[in-house]
């Protein structure tokens, strides 16, 4: 059992480290393509990559033991991917208007929404040291979410990261309830839907690509941050389930922070600094190695 729980928890930070280059590399990236285009095909790019892991399954003739997703797995299913059109949308909205690093942090937010969530819809209790763990992790997305302390003047940039962490939230839940499925499948699922679903949005909006070669580097990070990082994760999910799994995952915005600062030479203000030492305390309280739910 604790070997399990090892290996559930190497797969999470694995998940947190794949996903951690998505900030500083879509904020480049969004200098050659529009953000809901660049929405759509970093999921295709994850959809494609998994794609390539399930011809290579079927040629080594290695079926996977995972049950299979049925008819009655279908509205978690479509949730999962209608959020997953919406979620990188708003992600790369804010983005564009904030920096990379305040927005790597601003992902935790995705802790306090999954678990808000559970709480809500899915009538999960949650632990004293979780709500503490929230109360950190929400106090430091508070002060990241204003430019100027000052006049109080709150960042766009920052409330389209937090809902895009909010739509994140919901969607951990329903793929909670998917987590006995092949993840490789899901994640095709996500790739090839909401990736399709992102695009078209986006060409009925009016965007367009002007430099190919942006598509392929998209599709790149999206196979990486994207793919991978979701194969991992809902693997993960099997062994330490949703909370624990998005709690370890947490190391993700720390591990962006570290590479937007070297990536854009970013200088951040002392109140960055305190919402970092206000994170690192939340999230640390949240990977607590007691169980974060109990069912009531």
């Amino acid at each position: 059992m604790k070997s399990s729980k090892g290996f559930g928890i190497a797969l999470a930070v694995l998940a947190a480290a794949l996903y951690a280059v998505n900030s500083p590399f879509s904020k480049l990236l969004l200098d050659y393509m529009p953000p809901t285009l660049m929405a759509g095909f970093l999921y295709i790019g994850a959809g494609a990559g998994m794609g390539i892991v399930a011809i290579i399954r079927k040629i080594n003739k290695k079926e996977s033991s995972a049950q299979k997703i049925t008819r009655a797995d279908l509205p978690y299913t479509l949730a999962m991917i209608i959020l997953d059109i919406a979620a990188p949308i708003f992600l790369l909205f804010g983005l564009s208007k904030t920096t990379a690093a305040n927005a790597s942090l601003l992902n935790n937010f995705e802790i306090v929404a999954t678990s808000l969530i559970a709480l809500a819809i899915f009538k999960e209790k949650i632990s004293k040291r979780l709500w503490l763990g929230i109360l950190f992790v929400t106090a430091s997305c508070v002060l990241l979410s204003f430019e100027d302390l000052s006049s109080l003047h709150f960042s766009v940039g920052s409330l389209f990261v937090l809902l895009a962490c909010v739509c994140w939230g919901i969607e951990n839940n329903c793929t909670r309830r998917l987590s006995d499925k092949d993840p490789l499948y899901i994640v095709l699922l996500k790739g090839t839907f909401s990736g399709l679903g992102s695009v078209i949005i986006g060409l009925v909006i009016g965007e367009r690509i002007t430099l190919i070669w942006s598509v392929f580097a998209v599709l790149a990070v999206g196979c990486v941050a994207y793919g991978l990082s979701i194969f991992f994760y809902v693997y993960a999910q099997r062994y330490l389930g949703a909370a624990r799994t998005s709690a370890y995952y947490a190391v993700a915005p720390f591990i962006g922070v570290m590479l937007s600062l070297v990536v854009f030479s970013e200088l951040p203000s002392h109140v960055f600094y305190i919402a970092l030492c206000l994170m690192a305390a939340g999230a640390w309280l949240c990977s607590s190695d007691e169980p974060v739910f109990k069912k009531k």
